[in-house]
């Protein structure tokens, strides 16, 4: 267990941040009879990568993810319906379609949240700029992009923030492609219509454009910084650089994805993703950067069925800040030094949309049984939630890195270890829903 406690607090919570972590631990706390204090600082003040004025911007790609049991993602995401989550429940009521992957509309996905936030007669929004760190109890879930004086009040009680870059792909108007070009399908997919837009290119097309993303121009860093990319979200200039046919084997891959006037694969294909209901936008699958935007209208441009696209967002990249949550915090969420002060979200050292929301909803039911008197257990450690838990609470510290859910975090399955590997993630899959039932059980929420 995280705590000796349950000694009953404050029945009011504050919540810093509006984001998914934000928002998913206000709506737990506030199911279970806890008063929330939901404070984020739009719209006076937006960080760099934020739009909207609505709570739970998505700032990245539109996409969750995979939806399939077989992928550790796709189990969390059932993970999280099961116990209740807000975020899983708007990305259900917005989805787009996006093959196996639980893609969504922005604005449908991000509206729905804030209805439901807004409409909870115990959470109250307060937009503001909190420069200090509320008093207990409170839940910090600011994210990666944390403002400037709250993040020194941060690093006081939690030493060097660490950081890494993140990036963010350009989105353009489906009206604006050239249609004689694209082709739509799913990778191995052999029913026909699939959900991707595809552009085919040949070899000399492919390695120009591999020439132009190395020689383009990129924002450049400050001379304090070190570009410490997050492997799972490199620019595409970024992985250019580390040879010729590194795209083809990435983001690029044509596999699966014959072009159906010729019956073959093309040498290279650039998918793009639908970002709305409506499908008037879509987002260049894996094409997150850091180039110039003058640079991004000019190379994507060249892109085969581009030539005259037109861009509703550039891409971007920014800086991720992060604690060394191992270090810090309890087996709940709770810094070891700062009795009632829990972190959420990426801050709290994980990557991803929906692993930003599960640790909002752990931290959430954790600290509503805390304000009640009583104490949540862990979700076991052979879920999803279990195993993201612990990476973020009992990580190997040293060398701390924000991860996305794995396999790779679970405990191994008994038997032969030689298992094919869809085989075994399906039987992990199944033993993690089989385990988590009685948790899901123990904290369902009953509001006081």
């Amino acid at each position: 267990m995280g705590s000796t406690l349950p000694d009953p607090m404050e029945r009011c919570v504050t919540v810093v941040g509006g984001g998914l972590a934000g928002c998913e631990a206000a709506l737990q706390l506030a199911r279970r009879g806890v008063d929330v204090r939901l404070v984020e600082m739009k719209p006076l003040r937006r960080s760099p990568a934020h739009l909207s004025e609505a709570l739970a911007e998505l700032v990245c790609s539109n996409s969750l993810r995979s939806d399939r049991l077989h992928n550790a993602v796709g189990l969390l995401h059932e993970e999280m319906r099961r116990a209740g989550s807000i975020v899983l429940e708007a990305a259900d009521a917005s989805r787009v379609p996006a093959g196996g992957a639980l893609a969504v509309d922005r604005e449908g996905f991000s509206a729905h949240i804030d209805a439901a936030v807004r409409a909870h007669t115990r959470i109250e929004v307060v937009a503001e700029e909190l420069r200090e760190l509320p008093p207990s109890p409170a839940i910090v879930a600011t994210g990666p992009l944390t403002a400037d004086d709250l993040a020194a009040r941060i690093r006081e009680i939690c030493g060097d923030a660490l950081y890494f870059y993140d990036s963010i792909a350009p989105t353009v108007y489906a009206d604006s492609l050239d249609m004689d070009v694209v082709y739509r399908a799913s990778r191995y997919d052999e029913a026909g219509q699939g959900d991707y837009l595809n552009l085919p290119l040949d070899e000399a097309a492919y390695l120009a454009f591999v020439e132009e993303l190395v020689r383009g121009e990129k924002v450049p860093l400050h001379a304090f910084e070190k570009a410490l990319y997050f492997e799972g979200c490199l620019p595409i200039e970024v992985m250019a650089e580390r040879g010729p046919k590194t795209l083809s084997f990435g983001p690029m891959k044509p596999v699966g994805l014959p072009d159906p006037r010729t019956g073959r694969e093309p040498y290279a294909v650039v998918q793009l993703r639908q970002e709305d209901a409506g499908g008037t936008l879509y987002n260049l699958v894996g094409f997150q950067t850091k180039l110039r935007i003058g640079e991004q209208r000019r190379i994507f441009r060249s892109l085969p069925g581009m030539a005259g696209a037109v861009f509703a967002r550039f891409g971007s990249a920014h800086r991720n800040t992060f604690i060394r949550s191992p270090d810090l915090l309890d087996a709940q969420l709770q810094h070891r030094q700062r009795d009632g002060l829990y972190f959420a979200g990426q801050i709290a050292g994980v990557e991803g949309y929906v692993e930003s929301a599960a640790l909002g909803l752990l931290a959430g039911v954790f600290l509503a049984a805390r304000v009640r008197g009583e104490e949540a257990p862990e979700p076991p450690p052979t879920s999803a939630l279990g195993a993201l838990l612990g990476h973020v609470c009992r990580g190997p510290a040293g060398d701390f890195q924000p991860m996305n859910v794995n396999f790779g975090l679970f405990p191994p399955l008994e038997g032969p270890r030689r298992v094919p590997r869809r085989e075994k993630h399906q039987r992990l899959a199944e033993r993690a829903l089989r385990d988590l039932e009685p948790w899901v059980a123990s904290v369902r929420a009953v509001p006081a």
